[in-house]
C-alpha cells in the first residue's frame, strides 16, 4: 500500500472513532450534569445522578453484544463495510436522544426511551473499536504496529474533547434554565453532520489486506464455524486476557472523568464548568499520551510498559484523588490531567496487544468480545459503585480502592500473557 493510501486508512480510523466516541461520551457528560434533572427530577441529587448513570451504564452492557454482532460480520464480510454500518447506527441513536421529550412532558416514557437509545449506542460502539484498530493494524508494518494501532484510540479523548467542549460552550452561553430546557440537546443533534463526514472518509479506504488474503484462501466459507463459536471453543483464554487487560484502563478513564464530574457537582457542590473545563484541557494531552504509549510499546514491549503504567496509575489514584476535595480549579485540573495522561499512555500501549491475541479469521470477534466485556466492568459497574459509595462515604478513598482492584487485573493479564510484540498477525495459531 502507498503512503497516501495508508494515511487515508489512519485518517478515516481516527475520524470514525472520534465521531462515535463523541456520540457516546456526550451522553456520559450530560448524564453527569443534567440528565438527573431532565429525566429523574423527583429524586434527591445523588439518587438522580445514580439513576442517570444507570442509563449511561446500559450502553456498556450492550457493547459486548455489539462487539460479537459486528465482529461476526467483520470477520466474515470485511472490516470496512462493518465500520460504516456501526457509524450510521451510532449517529441515528444519538440524534434520537436529542429529540427525546423530558420527564415533565411524557413521564416515565422519557427515561425508558433514553435507555433504549443508549443500548443502541452501546451496540454501535461495541462494533466500532475492533474494526477501526484492526483495519490499521492489518495494513501497517509489524515493527510499528503499536504506534499505528494507537491512532484510532485517540478517537476516545478527541471525541470527549469535542463533546465536553460543545457542552461547556452551551452551558456557558445560555442560562441554566435554557440549558436544561434545550441547550443540552444541541450536541446530540449535531451528530448528524459528523456522521456524514465520517461516512465520506471511510468510503475512500481500502479493505484490510490480511482480510482480503484470508478470503482468497477460503474456498467454502459456508462450512466454517461462526467466529463466536470458534472463539468460545478455542480462544477462551485469549478473551479472558483481553478483558483482564482492558478493565483497569476502562476504570481509570471513568474515574478521572465521569466520576469526578459527579463528585464535584453533587458532593462538593462546585460549578459544573470547573470539571468540564478540566476534562476539556486534559483530553488533548490524553490523546498525545496514547500515541506516545503506542510508540513505547514498540520500543519497550507490550508487557513491560503496561505493567509500569499500571503501577503509576495505582499510585496516582491514592495521591491525586484526595486533592479534588480542595475544590479549586488548579487542584481539579492537576488530578484530571495527570490521571488522563496516564490513562492515555496505558490505552496506547495496549492497542496492538489485542490484535496479537487472536488469529485473523476471528480477530474482530474475539478481541471485541474481551475488550467490551471489560467495558461492562470498568465503564459501568465501577462508575455505578463509585456513586453508590459516595452516598455512603462522601470520600474519594473508596473509589481509589475500587480502581486499584481493576488495575490488579490489568497487571495480572500482562504477567500471564507474556510478550506479544514480535507476533506476525498472519501466522498466529488458531
Amino acid at each position: 500500500m502507498t503512503k497516501s493510501g495508508f494515511a487515508k486508512v489512519v485518517g478515516a480510523g481516527v475520524a470514525g472513532t472520534t465521531i462515535e466516541f463523541y456520540d457516546f461520551f456526550v451522553y456520559g457528560s450530560a448524564a453527569a450534569i443534567v440528565f438527573n434533572k431532565v429525566f429523574f427530577p423527583n429524586t434527591e441529587p445523588l439518587v438522580g445522578a445514580l439513576l442517570a448513570l444507570t442509563t449511561y451504564a446500559m450502553g456498556f452492557l450492550a457493547r459486548p453484544v455489539g462487539g460479537v454482532i459486528f465482529g461476526h460480520f467483520g470477520d466474515r464480510f470485511g472490516r470496512r463495510r462493518t465500520l460504516m454500518v456501526s457509524l450510521i447506527l451510532m449517529g441515528a441513536a444519538t440524534v434520537a436522544i436529542g429529540l427525546v421529550p423530558s420527564y415533565a412532558t411524557i413521564g416515565m416514557a422519557a427515561p425508558i426511551l433514553l435507555t433504549v437509545l443508549r443500548l443502541v449506542q452501546g451496540l454501535a460502539l461495541g462494533g466500532e473499536w475492533g474494526g477501526a484498530v484492526f483495519l490499521i493494524a492489518e495494513h501497517g508494518h509489524d515493527r510499528h504496529r503499536g504506534f499505528w494501532s494507537s491512532w484510532p484510540q485517540t478517537g476516545g479523548p478527541l471525541g470527549n474533547l469535542v463533546a465536553t467542549g460543545v457542552l461547556s460552550l452551551m452551558s456557558s452561553t445560555v442560562t441554566d434554565a435554557q440549558f436544561l430546557e434545550w441547550g443540552w440537546r444541541v450536541p446530540f443533534l449535531a451528530s448528524a453532520l459528523l456522521v456524514l463526514v465520517g461516512l465520506w472518509l471511510r468510503h475512500a479506504v481500502e479493505e484490510s489486506p490480511i482480510f482480503v488474503e484470508l478470503q482468497s484462501k477460503a474456498k467454502d466459507t459456508k462450512k466454517e464455524h461462526a467466529p463466536l463459536r470458534t472463539v468460545l471453543a478455542r480462544h477462551k483464554r485469549a478473551v479472558l486476557l483481553a478483558a483482564m487487560a482492558a478493565v483497569g484502563e476502562k476504570a481509570s478513564y471513568y474515574t478521572f472523568s465521569i466520576f469526578l464530574l459527579t463528585y464535584l457537582t453533587e458532593v462538593l457542590h462546585r460549578p459544573k464548568q470547573i470539571g468540564l473545563t478540566a476534562v476539556l484541557i486534559a483530553s488533548a494531552f490524553q490523546a498525545a499520551g496514547m500515541l506516545l504509549g503506542g510508540w513505547a510499546s514498540d520500543v519497550l514491549g507490550r508487557r513491560r510498559i503496561n505493567i509500569l503504567l499500571v503501577v503509576l496509575l495505582a499510585a496516582w489514584a491514592w495521591i491525586g484523588l484526595p486533592r479534588v476535595d480542595e475544590g479549586t480549579f488548579g487542584a481539579v485540573l492537576t488530578v484530571v490531567l495527570v490521571g488522563l495522561v496516564l490513562h492515555g499512555l496505558l490505552t496506547g500501549a495496549q492497542s496492538a496487544f489485542f490484535a496479537e491475541l487472536f488469529p485473523s479469521h476471528v480477530r474482530y470477534t474475539g478481541a471485541s468480545l474481551g475488550y467490551q466485556l471489560a467495558s461492562v466492568v470498568g465503564g459501568s459497574v465501577v462508575p455505578l459503585l463509585g456513586v453508590a459509595l459516595l452516598r455512603r462515604y462522601h470520600s474519594t478513598a473508596p473509589i481509589a480502592s475500587l480502581l486499584l482492584g481493576t488495575l490488579v487485573s490489568t497487571f495480572l493479564a500482562f504477567v500471564l500473557a507474556g510478550e506479544t510484540r514480535k507476533y506476525d498477525l498472519r501466522t498466529i495459531a488458531d
